[in-house]
């Protein structure tokens, strides 16, 4: 018969436990106090570099994208820190100024994208707008879309909006779009004529045609998209923010 064990060893058994835990809590504080000393000199460090790098992270935009991903990784970001160090890089006025130039562009091609702008076209116009005497401050995707990120604050007026690999739009109205209309916006995309039709959507996407067609008239009632009825055998719908880029695109 198996004997059962003891009171003084089920308390020495509990001790060993206890010992264990606050053996493993003592480590955990060890090492997180040794983490936060690396990330502070990892911080003291980053802030020497920028110093050191200043003029160049302002006007080369590779650079630039890699000091942001430097920041990211200790979880500073320069761009919402207005005063103290970060604020004499002047790196937050840059993507400020560049949100605002956003805004400007956005608002005045409204009436023929109906809110909705390609970001290659949106970077083309901002380059010409912004003229020779910034041609140091080189603009890149990254760019805009960091500068983008900005204007979340006005809700959601503003976004940029996926369509495809390393293809984005900016939108610039209110109302966010659904999964439904990103799809189409995709579709339109990839087809590179800047137009789709209920037939297309149902053999692309395997969409019923109750499904394609409210999405697309849904698009036609915001302004994003154009009805043509000229078309003999179905209706089709232009995007008005995409003609340009399916021009580029067929040359």
């Amino acid at each position: 018969m198996r004997r059962r064990a003891g009171l003084g060893a089920i308390q020495k058994h509990k001790l060993e436990q206890e010992k264990y835990k606050d053996k493993g809590n003592e480590i955990q504080e060890n090492q997180l106090e040794q983490m936060t000393r690396q990330m502070e000199v990892f911080k003291v460090n980053l802030e020497e570099f920028a110093t050191k790098h200043k003029n160049e992270i302002r006007k080369n935009p590779e650079f630039r994208r890699q000091f942001q991903e430097m920041c990211a990784s200790i979880g500073v970001d320069p761009l919402s820190s207005g005063k103290g160090f970060w604020s004499v890089l002047g790196i937050g006025d840059f993507y400020y100024e560049l949100a605002v130039q956003i805004v400007e562009v956005c608002l005045a091609t409204n009436y023929k994208t109906g809110g909705l702008i390609s970001l290659n076209e949106l970077r083309t116009r901002l380059i010409k707008a912004r003229g020779k005497g910034k041609q140091h401050q080189e603009i890149t995707q990254d760019d805009l879309i960091r500068a983008a990120q900005k204007l979340k604050i006005f809700g959601s007026g503003f976004m940029v909006v996926p369509v495809g690999k390393g293809q984005y739009m900016v939108q610039s109205i209110p109302g966010e779009l659904s999964m439904d209309h990103t799809a189409v916006l995709q579709q339109v995309t990839h087809s590179n004529q800047a137009f789709v039709s209920v037939g297309y959507l149902r053999r692309e996407l395997g969409w019923e045609e109750g499904r394609a067609k409210k999405a697309l008239d849904h698009m036609v009632d915001q302004g994003l998209a154009w009805l043509d009825l000229q078309n003999p055998s179905e209706k089709l719908y232009y995007f008005p923010s995409l003609f340009n880029a399916c021009i580029n695109s067929s040359n």
